[in-house]
């Protein structure tokens, strides 16, 4: 499965885990909705930078994302998957936290951005 986006995944992940929000910012479209599971939606990609950046200060690291499915239709592709990252428990302890996610991206110029942004 050969795919820009697919690329894109392991880039997002890369970023995420290096601390670099601007990268991981970059891979956003300009009217992209991230919506956490249970929380309030982040629009666009300074605000979503922001939130990952919080994650990664909250010592959440280790991200890795699994693609399970591509559904791709032209300039839109739906993405889904699971997720693991590393983080800590409550009381200290070290955490690994994980669920599925789905992406929803867009094909612009050549590049894909992620437009919407969502897991459990």
């Amino acid at each position: 499965m050969k795919n820009i986006m697919v690329v894109n995944c392991a880039n997002w992940d890369d970023a995420f885990n290096a601390g670099n929000i601007e990268l991981l910012a970059s891979a956003y479209a300009p009217n992209a909705i991230l919506l956490p599971a249970g929380g309030e939606p982040v629009e666009g990609p300074n605000a979503i930078g922001e939130f990952f950046a919080d994650l990664r200060a909250k010592g959440l690291s280790g991200h890795k994302i699994t693609i399970k499915s591509i559904l791709d239709q032209d300039d839109t592709q739906v993405l889904t998957g699971s997720w693991a990252l590393n983080g800590v428990a409550p009381d200290g302890s070290k955490a690994q936290y994980g669920g599925n996610w789905v992406n929803v991206a867009i094909r612009k110029g050549g590049a894909w951005r992620i437009l919407l942004h969502t897991w459990n």
